[in-house]
């Protein structure tokens, strides 16, 4: 495996990575792996200190933390590529959400989730590259989302002191009656198009965002295809009433989602976009984001 670089968010999970930092240090010296721990430090540091780990020479970087941490961990090693195929990483789940360890398999607890990492099996997985009307890109690893779940990132950043889904629960019905604002959109893909005016749009390579949310439940994180899910603009209730089939992945057949498959895609609109990657926000006032895979670009330990 070679060296280890651990960059952890101390303040993940309400300060739980922080916490758990004396049992990560336990749980990586028993097999006496070759490893350097650093801690961020403000936001955006884990993209420096990824770049700083890959020319320093270490091997395997492991992000410790939310789905934040992991974001920005690879955007730091695909920076430092160049866009090319890069690895090895890992992501230890401590955050408010972790999708991206989710849809790596690794599992919540952290002994479990270090004997993961001791066993270090490989695979390559996709990573998108979003890019805005100013022409700045930036990666990401799991989902990026317009609309209402754009919405909802930006309210949960609001709340402190819950994680999961008692975190995102209270949120989204906030974004449901209050919140909410759905833009009318052209969405144009495959040498198609479509217009209307949207609840949401999630650009998908995992199944799962939110801390539990199966956006899109046929998804394969290694396939070289973005699975687009785009649910039409429909009456408040309406929109509480598809709630538990997004939780539980039944919402694809119901009658305002459409389901997209697509490597490329573009979203304009004359009204605000707002929109959260990877569970951090990405923009409140865009009116253009074009989408593109890079398949199987990530080397990851699952």
């Amino acid at each position: 495996m070679g060296r280890i670089k651990v960059i952890v968010n101390p303040i993940a999970g309400r300060g739980l990575a922080g916490r758990l930092l004396p049992k990560l240090h336990d749980q990586l010296l028993a097999p006496t792996l070759d490893y350097d721990l650093v801690c961020t430090e403000e936001p955006g540091h884990g993209v420096v200190l990824a770049e700083q780990a890959l020319s320093e020479g270490f091997e395997t970087i492991v992000a410790v933390g939310g789905d934040g941490t992991a974001h920005e961990v690879v955007n730091g090693m695909l920076t430092y590529s160049k866009g090319r195929e890069v690895g090895t990483m890992t992501a230890i789940p401590v955050g408010s959400g972790s999708d991206f360890a989710n849809m790596l398999g690794m599992p919540a607890q952290l002994d479990q989730a270090c004997a993961r990492l001791v066993r270090g099996r490989t695979r390559l997985v996709d990573v998108g590259i979003v890019t805005d009307s100013q022409d700045r890109s930036t990666y990401f690893d799991n989902t990026v989302g317009i609309g209402f779940d754009g919405v909802v990132t930006l309210e949960a950043l609001r709340v402190k002191h819950l994680r999961g889904m008692a975190l995102y629960l209270p949120v989204v019905l906030k974004t449901v009656f209050v919140s909410m604002k759905p833009p009318r959109v052209v969405i144009r893909y495959n040498d198609q198009h479509l217009e209307q005016t949207v609840l949401m749009i999630t650009v998908c390579i995992g199944k799962r965002e939110g801390g539990g949310f199966i956006i899109a439940p046929e998804a394969k994180n290694d396939d070289g295809l973005f699975d687009v899910c785009v649910a039409a603009n429909i009456p408040k209730l309406q929109v509480l009433g598809l709630v538990p089939h997004f939780m539980a992945g039944t919402h694809v057949d119901k009658k305002p989602v459409t389901m997209l498959r697509t490597d490329h895609l573009t979203v304009s609109s004359e009204d605000d976009l707002i929109a959260h990657m990877d569970g951090e926000m990405l923009c409140t006032a865009e009116r253009f984001l074009e989408f593109k895979i890079l398949p199987r670009h990530l080397r990851v330990i699952y």
